[in-house]
């Protein structure tokens, strides 16, 4: 079986919202062709134009590649053999950060025609699944100001969404008032009562340790599980200093895309979670090593993931096989692309869990229809 193709498809859709932190209005999904008629898909967390271009670009020497260029004609059926070769054939373009990306989302397509051919969901490529569910979390964004609206969300979650964990992503206002946001949160937490989780994105809403440690007592007191992108991830010191007040931190999301910047955030950062998202480090291939380098420092992984079901599937796949039974970031986007890319749906079942796919690959199947729709020409 050989390569004869490497797309990516930018994915759009023009909304209001797009302005918000919110990766699933605009997407780049990623569709690797065979000759024996087998396709994998993946996604990247990026931007769209310039995964393109790192994919579809012509070589400008033997260590300035183009991915599409560099894997065409080749096996798909190893993909930690082709991450190697793609991440040796890009040394000079720079390979963290946009290439890492464009690799993880080619990693992605590669691992789904693997489970294919071998007629397995990816779970059992990684070493087998040792859970058939993952227990799900979804975000609140932005977060009612008053208490009764803030119940109602809360409310809404568990109910219309069937979640039994939230996460509030915090906005600048938080710091103005903390008294007033101590009382939202401690709204949230009577309703979801003491057996559910509740997580906190500070999503930059303060830059220093300075202002991040007035807000950790009121977090501590309401049963915050961990904290969210505490800090921006340039202030290892920092991060240090907040994970000092006993609270946990949960880095990477903003940005790590190397094994080696979590290793610094969890050596010198004193991070208690890794959070990759799996579209921006290397796929399948590049989460691994970062789960490694967590096993080794007793720390925890935590997937992100806010795009769409074929980034959800992924992190099924990956949590299934993880050596313990972490929450599965459920995107809650409004956007079409969210819940209109896949054919599949991976709903939130009553007991405020998704299945893992059992079908070979990554269990979800492009709709075109929502392709033709969306995409960007």
């Amino acid at each position: 079986m050989k390569i004869t193709d490497i797309e990516a498809i930018h994915l759009r859709v023009e909304d209001p919202n797009i302005g918000l932190f919110d990766g699933s209005y605009d997407d780049c999904v990623v569709r690797v062709r065979t000759d024996e008629g087998l396709t994998g898909i993946g996604e990247v967390e990026s931007l769209a134009p310039a995964i393109q271009a790192i994919i579809s670009a012509a070589p400008a020497h033997n260590h300035a590649r183009g991915l599409r260029e560099l894997l065409v004609g080749r096996d798909p059926s190893s993909p930690e053999e082709l991450w190697d070769l793609m991440y040796d054939a890009t040394d000079y373009v720079g390979r963290r950060g946009l290439v890492m990306h464009a690799i993880g989302g080619i990693d992605l397509a590669l691992w789904d025609i693997k489970g294919q051919l071998e007629n397995k969901p990816i779970a059992e490529l990684l070493g087998g699944a040792h859970r058939d569910r993952l227990e799900a979390y979804g975000t609140i964004y932005p977060m009612a100001r008053t208490v009764s609206g803030v119940e109602a969300q809360v409310e809404d979650a568990l109910n219309r969404l069937r979640l039994r964990n939230i996460k509030f992503a915090a906005d600048p206002w938080w710091m103005d008032d903390l008294d007033q946001t101590a009382r939202l949160l401690e709204a949230a937490r009577r309703v979801l009562g003491n057996e559910r989780g509740m997580i906190v994105d500070s999503a930059l809403s303060y830059r220093t340790a300075d202002e991040g440690l007035r807000l950790v007592p009121i977090l501590k007191e309401v049963g915050v599980m961990f904290l969210e992108a505490p800090l921006p991830l340039d202030d290892v010191v920092g991060h240090a200093r907040m994970a000092a007040a006993g609270l946990p931190l949960g880095v990477g999301d903003l940005g790590l895309t190397h094994v080696d910047e979590f290793i610094e955030a969890m050596d010198r950062g004193q991070a208690s979670i890794c959070q990759p998202d799996i579209t921006m480090v290397g796929g399948f291939t590049g989460i691994r090593k970062i789960a490694n380098a967590a096993r080794e420092r007793h720390k925890r992984v935590i997937t992100h993931g806010y795009k769409t079901n074929i980034e959800i599937a992924a992190n099924l796949h990956f949590l299934a096989n993880h050596w313990t039974a972490e929450l599965l970031e459920y995107s809650t986007s409004k956007s079409p692309l969210r819940w209109e890319v896949t054919e599949e749906r991976l709903e939130v079942s009553a007991g405020g869990t998704v299945h893992v796919p059992r079908s070979p690959g990554l269990g979800v199947h492009l709709d075109e229809r929502a392709v033709e729709k969306y995409r960007v020409r």
